[in-house]
């Protein structure tokens, strides 16, 4: 399974309006960069955050989910308590090919800081904003950057397309937009 350089990234993003928008370079001048990368592309975090708190003393239960658990905020700045963990989601919005698998890995940057974006696949057909998982690790608070880089995501073509698909499957996920909070 070859994992695929930017010029596709490029042609696909341009072509099948794979990525939405989609920046074509990396930007990086004073940000956390973002943009098609060598192997990937660098997504941007939006300005809405579900930030667990436990102020109701709730249960994370991902059987019977409540909204009571976490605090949603509209910011530039997203502020996540030490030991303490948020949902964000992509500003990109994406469409995967059905002989695609796409992976999301954290940026250095934030990782270097003790802040972990969760490694996620993207399923072949798969479509919409990426709901990110960000994990303070640190015993203080951590800063994210909305409208900023928060995780790369790596682009591998398999032999052949896959039998069955996110869509074929009718995902639970499918054309999300915002925050996906978990569903069964």
């Amino acid at each position: 399974m070859p994992i695929m350089p930017d010029s596709w990234i490029t042609k696909m993003a341009k072509d099948r309006k794979m990525i939405e928008p989609f920046a074509d370079k990396q930007h990086r001048e004073g940000i956390i960069s973002y943009g098609v990368s060598s192997y990937g592309y660098d997504a941007r975090v939006a300005d809405e955050f579900k930030i667990f708190t436990d102020i109701d003393n709730a249960i994370v239960d991902p059987k019977n989910f409540t909204p009571n658990s976490f605090v949603t905020r509209k910011t530039d700045v997203c502020i996540i308590p030490p030991n303490s963990f948020a949902l964000a989601h992509t500003i990109e919005y994406f469409r995967v090919p059905r002989d695609i698998l796409v992976v999301c890995l954290g940026k250095s940057t934030y990782a270097r800081c003790g802040i972990i974006v969760n490694v996620t696949p993207l399923e072949p057909e798969w479509e919409g904003q990426v709901t990110i998982e960000i994990s303070n690790t640190t015993p203080l608070p951590a800063k994210i950057y909305a409208n900023e880089g928060i995780c790369q995501f790596l682009f591998f073509q398999g032999s052949a397309p896959c039998d069955i698909s996110y869509a074929d499957k009718k995902g639970k996920y499918m054309g999300q937009l915002g925050v996906a909070t978990p569903r069964l």
